[in-house]
């Protein structure tokens, strides 16, 4: 079967997707499958990556990428092959967009479609099907950030214009320290971050603002950081979950991808029946946005309560070494080559 792996991007995460992309290159079965590597370079100009497939090894994260031939007729390429696996994260990857010009020339594809890939990629509306999924989250406010003014939006999406002043004070009245800021479209929490108080408040808003005019304002939860993966299309089965030791205050991008202090723990040190019920909100969550092939749900488990809180659905989550998705499922037998031809299979069926 011609396969083309795809990795790189134009979005924040594009280091990361290399580093992903070069791990399923390593692993895809050379004998099952005729591979062709292609890599979209930050400017969106699409490549083949022209390395001896055989003698591909995992990439590091700031590692150039040299061996490179430019693809002129991207769709017409495209089409020539048989199944196509982006391993692209963030924006123009894993928001729809790229799904939809797969869907376009027909060639069928991993992962989800171009519904649950928008959405997921969107904290603002993934909080609004997973209300309706009944599934519990953290306290939150929608913000939209236009020029030196923010635009607030309550839950009935009445918007009102107001100062930074205004809107830090409307976010005191409404949530508790600590506040986490989060651009409402990028991943590996480029962009996030964690404010005490007013002034760190007004700080992180223009942050974020760098990374997208929508942003998420949400309370901090105290409590174990969880992920749990799932695997399927109608039939979904769902993982070991995994816990995050952040080195940092919280799981940051220098957290996850530098610093070598932060760990991850499988399984969680938490209790079975919170590890199942985990498993169950997982798989509901991921049929809540109409998901297909894979996802990794993030939750937080409150210290002082138990309560199970969901904190997002990540629709092409990380596939380095050091990666949860994988390493969930390897924890249930599940060798990652193996989870690559399980992923091949459902992309042919979905």
């Amino acid at each position: 079967m011609k396969v083309a792996v795809i990795f790189g991007g134009q979005s924040t995460e594009h280091d990361v997707s290399k580093v992903s992309g070069s791990a399923v290159l390593k692993n895809l079965d050379k004998e099952k499958y005729d591979i062709t590597p292609i890599y979209i370079g930050k400017d969106g100009i699409w490549y083949k990556y022209t390395k001896n497939i055989k003698e591909i090894e995992l990439l590091k994260i700031d590692e150039e990428i040299t061996e490179l031939e430019k693809i002129d007729n991207v769709l017409e390429f495209l089409k020539t092959q048989e199944l196509l696996f982006p391993v692209l994260h963030g924006l123009y990857g894993e928001d729809g967009t790229i799904q939809g010009l797969f869907e376009l020339i027909k060639v069928p594809y991993v992962g989800c479609k171009v519904l649950a890939s928008s959405m997921a990629m969107d904290k603002v509306y993934t909080k609004i099907v997973i209300d309706k999924a009944g599934i519990k989250q953290a306290k939150s406010e929608y913000i939209r950030k236009f020029n030196d003014k923010c635009i607030y939006v309550n839950k009935n999406f009445d918007e009102e214009i107001l100062s930074i002043e205004e809107i830090c004070n409307k976010m005191e009245k409404n949530l508790k320290y600590p506040m986490f800021i989060k651009p409402s479209n990028s991943g590996s929490s480029v962009g996030v971050s964690r404010a005490k108080t007013k002034e760190e408040l007004k700080t992180a808003i223009e942050n974020a603002s760098k990374f997208d005019k929508k942003i998420l304002i949400e309370q901090g939860v105290l409590g174990h950081e969880v992920e749990c993966a799932v695997l399927g299309n109608e039939e979904v089965i769902s993982s070991r979950v995994g816990e995050i030791k952040a080195a940092e205050e919280f799981y940051s991008f220098d957290a996850k991808y530098n610093n070598q202090e932060s760990k991850t723990m499988i399984p969680a040190e938490i209790s079975e029946k919170t590890e199942e019920e985990i498993r169950k909100q997982a798989v509901k969550a991921f049929k809540a946005i109409d998901g297909k092939g894979l996802s990794r749900v993030d939750f937080f488990v409150e210290d002082e309560t138990g309560d199970i809180i969901l904190n997002e659905i990540n629709t092409l989550p990380g596939f380095t070494q050091i990666s949860m998705y994988p390493k969930l499922f390897e924890s249930v037998g599940i060798k990652y080559n193996k989870l690559l031809d399980k992923l091949i299979e459902l992309a042919l069926k979905a």
